[in-house]
């Protein structure tokens, strides 16, 4: 069935898959929805968004994506709550953020219209698609590459906009064991770590396979030229309590600029939390660890929310962080998840109703 509205034009799939899928064992990002959104830039123009069933992508073996790794992206989520209504989480947000990244990444920055009404028509089309259970959500990932053919290290001059959903379960559960990274870095200044490039993960996974093979399950980046500073944990940003103090790293050419952490920041301000945004050292962290006053340290991002740490590894020293009956992270997650579910006041602004 093929459909048109505001100029989008809509394939449905014959038969819904939706019957084929265990939404009680979720296993994140490895089922995806019937639906998928398309959108090509050719002729130095974006084209107009299409609704497509889910499927393969054709490439040229020339395409430059393959060549020159011109490819970013952005995470979010889409909630239903008891009534049955959709709701997304600050998707402007996320829509600027993937401008910036293409913008640093040389890949024309896309409409808001496109991004914006292909966002809630393709949602809408799979809400059913979204899981019920606590926890669970539906996950989008929006993405660009480049899409062009050609040998010559340039820009392309083609590229493609998807959006994909994935129902899925809980991201994580249970405390996280990290090995604060002295060797390798995930960006460095002038590069491209503020952007949500591809690339960026690629780089990390090696040096997380080294702390996983040594019994940790993720890798706290420090700076690239002194190792001295903590900046992200894994793929997320870091958040360290000291006594009754929260302290983030601030944004820069190296550290994303992450809609959780931004938000943490401010239900942290409006609970009255003191929070400080500013360099955190190794130094300061090790010896918080050894007299008693760290108290807690999790990563914030969009598919956990909040994880936090139990212990980090430095040197071949363990340090064991302490359980805490009424922890920051638990209430933090609380606040947020509670706005997201439409189980509480958004007095932010944060909530979108599709």
């Amino acid at each position: 069935m093929e459909t048109t509205t505001r100029q989008m034009r809509i394939e449905k799939v014959s038969t819904s898959k939706i019957d084929q899928v265990d939404f009680d064992n979720l296993s994140f990002g490895s089922v995806f929805t019937d639906h998928m959104l398309v959108c090509d830039y050719k002729n130095g123009a974006w084209e107009a968004p299409e609704i497509i069933p889910y499927q393969a992508l054709s490439l040229e073996p020339s395409a430059k994506i393959f060549h020159y790794g011109q490819s970013i992206f952005e995470g979010m989520k889409a909630y239903r709550d008891a009534e049955d209504q959709v709701w997304l989480f600050r998707p402007l947000d996320n829509f600027k953020r993937l401008n910036i990244s293409a913008q640093r990444m040389a890949i024309p920055e896309l409409p808001e219209e496109y991004f914006m009404e292909g966002l809630k028509t393709l949602v809408d089309l799979d809400k059913q698609w979204i899981p019920q259970q606590e926890g669970s959500s539906l996950y989008i990932r929006p993405f660009m590459f480049a899409s062009g053919k050609g040998f010559h290290a340039s820009p392309a001059d083609e590229y493609k906009f998807v959006i994909c959903l994935a129902p899925s379960g809980a991201y994580f559960s249970g405390k996280v064991k990290v090995l604060i990274e002295e060797k390798y870095s995930r960006s460095a200044n002038g590069g491209v770590g503020y952007a949500k490039a591809g690339g960026n993960y690629a780089g990390q996974f090696y040096p997380t396979q080294l702390a996983v093979k040594k019994g940790y399950s993720q890798v706290i980046w420090t700076d690239d030229n002194t190792h001295e500073n903590i900046e992200e944990a894994g793929a997320m940003n870091i958040f360290v309590r000291i006594n009754d103090t929260l302290i983030t790293g601030p944004t820069s050419d190296r550290i994303l600029d992450g809609i959780t952490r931004k938000s943490i920041l401010e239900i942290a301000k409006d609970e009255g939390i003191p929070t400080e945004v500013r360099k955190i050292t190794v130094t300061e962290v090790i010896a918080a660890a050894k007299d008693g006053s760290l108290k807690e340290m999790f990563g914030a991002g969009t598919a956990a929310v909040v994880s936090p740490i139990s212990s980090f590894g430095h040197r071949n020293m363990d340090y064991d962080l302490p359980e805490l009956s009424n922890s920051y992270a638990t209430r933090l997650k609380k606040r947020i998840t509670d706005i997201q579910y439409n189980r509480a006041e958004d007095t932010f602004g944060w909530r979108f109703k599709v």
